[in-house]
């Protein structure tokens, strides 16, 4: 009985670890792609702040500031999938997401110019 139960919370928390990457790497790649223009104001302002900065921190305001925007995305990232982990979302159960299981629902499928001559359907 212990073992059954011990074996029950050891696949649960595997379950939450895989479900929590999972999340964590969608919504890196996600922040990547669509977050695009995000990032570039961010390095803009970014850049202001370390030429703001130098005065104060002469040898170390472009480390510092850099540390502190790529502190801030991880930390976005890593609450991002925690939350999305403990509410019980998990990315397979996402309808945007069917790429991710390999079920893919395409629109339509491509007819090519050649089909009526080499396929039997017309």
């Amino acid at each position: 009985m212990a073992l059954a139960e011990a074996s029950i919370k050891q696949n649960s928390f595997v379950f939450i670890a895989k479900s929590f990457l999972v999340w964590t790497f969608i919504l890196t790649v996600c922040w990547l792609v669509v977050g695009f223009p995000v990032v570039v104001l961010m390095a803009t302002g970014g850049a202001l702040a370390a030429v703001a900065l130098q005065a104060v921190f002469p040898m170390s305001a472009v480390a510092l500031i850099a540390g502190l925007i790529l502190a801030a995305n991880v930390l976005a990232i890593m609450v991002s999938a925690a939350m999305l982990t403990f509410k019980g979302i998990h990315p397979h159960e996402v309808r945007w997401l069917r790429w991710l299981s390999g079920k893919a629902n395409p629109i339509s499928s491509a007819v090519y110019a050649t089909c009526p001559l080499t396929c039997d359907r017309l």
